[in-house]
């Protein structure tokens, strides 16, 4: 490549010559024979390197980045281990010459953090549902019985995940938090069908054996109820099939393991240890357990007198239960509970893309880039920056341009600073923002370790790439309106400089040239050609032909081209094509062989599915080119995996009455505890609207799993009615009686639950937002049903009895007739 600066011509010769000094020693001829000079006389030769496509730094220090991606079956903390024991191991190889690795961003930091307050949100969550025994059995040692079902099906379970190779990570994890109360629900239901045997009279060991045999079918009901729901969501396939398949089989093998303790370790250990507590009244326990037995009873007092009402008033208990159910659905497309795929997790790192103005040079961009980097670096929270100038990884495959710039920005540990990630990100937007001629975006990084793709995304498609512009710009406008977007922007924009020529194809024919002649001159010419070699030694180099880059970044240059035709006649360019300089689109895309341009842009403040909701409306009000149309790519995830999961709901729900049709040997008692489903509904969404969470795939797992934990209230109401009634007794006093009964063990269980999930649902840790809303789900869903089953279920019990005998009678008489 020659160049002509200030006067003095730069040669630059592509390769590496093995001896420098057989270049200088180069022998040039002078004109007119005036004699020979060497090279090294006229000119500096030298050794150098091509100019930098990007530039590297690591908090303002010129670094080089590696990146170091694990494979799909790897586990990424244990590689990120291993990768740290081996660049210290580098460092120890090469110190001689200083090198040093300094780690910039690790995604296992945040697994870590996220797993070990899953753990510390585990170890408060069996404290406080052991604090809940204490407080309803009032007994030490009857508390102790029933916490030794969850160690045993806890570390039990641990062997089914090494037969299944699974790891302890956020999901197993967050499974094992959440099935605390439900492991001490069969061992609840079974002891305090002992303690009530034990008072009314039998031994130890007798009341051991007749109270599990009496409640063993109710227990095996209330877990199997359990298993079938959480079965169909680990044969989900797909993405949200990796992300819940460990989580469902961590919580069918330990319930199922719990049904196993309650069966043999709870009676065992009631046998030994179990006792009444009337000699030590005295004591200040015991004390306690008077007057929690006094409030007890009178609560079992008012509940009776509520369902002798219900039972009275079941058309007004069934039309409160409508009501409420209406009210808690319509909470959705009233937007206040909205909907996305999956929630913004705050790790604590993210990305900064700058783009200045299309041909800005590296030098230009590199010194932006260095003032947004002390912009950063003077936040306190901020501990890292690496900048990548000349690049960035937005999109599939990333981009290099001289006029971009991304920067990996990591914040100080969540306990440690006062604000969250979007506060940071919007008051770095407010500062950038300053720099003229600079746009800028931030993107957070997502729950599993990359950065987030932006959760707004439409794309426009057409077969006519001016109509697909020109609705493009319509959407834009469109989007940058609609409440809660932020950083919009589209995938091809125009802007690039460039040359364009256009050839009048009659003139070009007149001339006697061809396209082919024309375009292949003009490759060589504007983008060089390098067919011929050029050989020293055993080495051989490339030739390339083309322009000088003067000649080439200048139109009049190149309308001076010459072409030779087939009479051998040279033909300039300008004489058959227009040359001139105009602003093309930054890149072409297609999809299904039309031209697709997008619309990207982040969401702040309001879930991403309720934002694409309101663009859809928008958009149904403004005409567009009739050959274009719109795709709402970016909730194509989110409507596969809502569907997968609904799916899954219905699957549960028909799971379990067909285990509990096998159970009772009936299809009405069954269809009686489905009634307890719908009014969980209504304290999940409540809760997701009071907590301003949004529904995602995490809070409908959620919902998932209330369908076997609002069940087991239902079927322990159910189970004990029939029993009564095979005993004799009517059906409002089996109900009545059967109410009273066992209110007690589900209080016990429904609360054990409850606040076994507390800690959850309040915990504001690293990954708390994920899980979260999965736990206000649960604990609004048990609330509500708790209230609800224990009036809607006997209310609903005594209309599917009396329908059930109206319509024998009618059989029957039908029958007779007949006769």
């Amino acid at each position: 490549t020659v160049k002509d600066i200030d006067g003095q011509f730069i040669v630059r010769i592509a390769g590496k010559f093995s001896d420098l000094e057989e270049l200088r020693n180069l022998v040039i001829k002078q004109e007119d024979d005036e004699g020979e000079v060497k090279l090294r006389d006229v000119a500096e030769v030298q050794d150098t390197i091509k100019e930098y496509t990007n530039i590297g730094r690591l908090n303002g220090k010129t670094a080089v980045g590696v990146l170091i991606q694990k494979q799909t079956d790897a586990n990424s903390v244990e590689v990120s281990k291993q990768v740290r024991n081996q660049l210290k191991v580098l460092e120890n190889q090469y110190k001689k010459i200083g090198l040093k690795f300094e780690v910039s961003l690790d995604s296992s930091d945040f697994t870590i953090d996220a797993a070990n307050n899953v753990k510390h949100d585990l170890f408060i969550a069996i404290l406080m549902v052991g604090l809940v025994m204490l407080i309803f059995l009032h007994s030490i040692r009857n508390s102790i019985i029933v916490m030794i079902a969850i160690p045993c099906s806890l570390i039990s379970t641990f062997i089914a995940m090494y037969m299944f190779d699974m790891t302890l990570n956020l999901m197993t994890l967050l499974a094992m938090s959440l099935v605390i109360g439900i492991l001490v629900d069969d061992s609840i239901v079974v002891l305090e069908n002992i303690h009530r045997h034990l008072e009314m009279g039998l031994e130890r060991r007798k009341a051991s054996v007749v109270g599990r045999n009496e409640i063993g079918f109710t227990a095996m009901s209330i877990t199997l109820v359990d298993v079938v729901v959480f079965l169909p969501m680990s044969l989900i396939s797909g993405l949200i099939g990796n992300i819940v398949r460990e989580y469902a089989l961590v919580i069918v093998v330990s319930t199922l393991l719990s049904l196993f303790v309650s069966f043999t370790v709870t009676p065992l250990l009631a046998s030994r240890f179990i006792k009444l507590e009337d000699s030590l009244k005295h004591t200040l326990m015991g004390k306690f357990g008077d007057w929690f037995e006094r409030q007890y009873h009178k609560l079992t007092e008012f509940y009776h007198e509520v369902l002798q009402w219900s039972l009275r008033n079941g058309g007004k208990i069934f039309a409160i239960t409508t009501f409420l159910m209406i009210a808690s659905l319509a909470l959705i497309p009233l937007g206040f509970v909205g909907a996305e795929f999956m929630p913004q997790t705050d790790r604590g790192e993210f990305t900064v893309t700058l783009e200045l103005a299309p041909g800005t040079t590296l030098k230009k961009t590199n010194e932006v880039s260095y003032k947004v980097e002390k912009m950063i670096a003077a936040i306190p929270e901020v501990r890292k920056i690496f900048t990548n100038v000349g690049a960035s990884n937005e999109g599939f495959f990333g981009q290099n341009s001289n006029n971009v710039s991304e920067l990996s920005v990591a914040l100080s540990n969540q306990k440690l600073r006062k604000r969250k990630t979007e506060d940071i990100t919007r008051e770095i937007k407010q500062k950038v923002n300053q720099l003229p001629g600079v746009k800028v975006r931030t993107n957070p990084i997502g729950i599993f370790g990359t950065g987030d793709e932006s959760p707004i995304f439409v794309t426009v498609n057409g077969p006519d790439l001016d109509e697909v512009n020109k609705a493009v710009r319509i959407l834009e406008n469109v989007v940058k309106k609609v409440p809660g977007t932020a950083d919009t922007r589209v995938s091809s924009s125009e802007g690039k400089p460039e040359t364009r020529i256009e050839i009048d194809r009659d003139k070009m024919a007149t001339l006697g040239l061809t396209l082919g002649e024309v375009g292949a001159t003009l490759r060589t010419a504007l983008s060089g050609e390098d067919n011929s070699k050029f050989q020293i030694g055993p080495n051989e180099y490339n030739i390339r032909v083309i322009l000088d880059e003067f000649d080439r970044s200048k139109t009049s240059e190149i309308e001076n081209l010459f072409f030779i035709n087939h009479k051998g006649q040279e033909v300039q360019l300008k004489q058959f094509a227009s040359i001139y300089q105009t602003l093309g689109p930054t890149k072409l895309e297609r999809k299904n062989r039309n031209y697709s341009v997008s619309v990207r842009a982040e969401a702040y403040g309001r879930p991403s599915g309720t934002i694409h909701e309101d663009i859809k409306k928008a958009m149904e009000k403004v005409k567009l080119p009739s050959s274009v149309n719109i795709d709402y790519t970016g909730t194509q995830e989110q409507e596969e995996a809502f569907s997968s999961l609904f799916l899954a709901l219905i699957a549960g729900i028909l799971f379990v009455y067909l285990i509990m049709v096998a159970l009772y040997n009936s299809y009405l008692h069954p269809f009686v505890v489905l009634f307890s489903i719908p009014v969980a509904v209504v304290g999940a969404i409540l809760a997701l609207a009071m907590t301003m969470k949004s529904i995602h795939i995490f809070s409908i797992m959620g919902m998932i799993m209330l369908v076997g934990l609002v069940a087991k209230n239902a079927i322990i109401l159910v189970d004990y009615t029939n029993k009564l009634r095979e005993e004799g007794k009517s059906i409002t006093d089996a109900l009545l009686e059967a109410g009273k009964t066992r209110l007690r063990p589900i209080l016990m269980t429904t609360l054990a639950m409850v606040f076994g999930m507390l800690p959850i649902a309040l915990s504001t840790a690293s990954g708390s937002e994920y899980k979260s809303a999965l736990a206000w789900v649960l604990i609004g869903g048990l609330l509500s049903s708790l209230l609800l089953t224990l009036v809607l279920v006997p209310v609903m019990y005594v209309r599917v009895e009396n329908l059930k005998i109206k319509t024998l009678r009618l059989f029957k008489k039908i029958a007779k007739q007949e006769i």
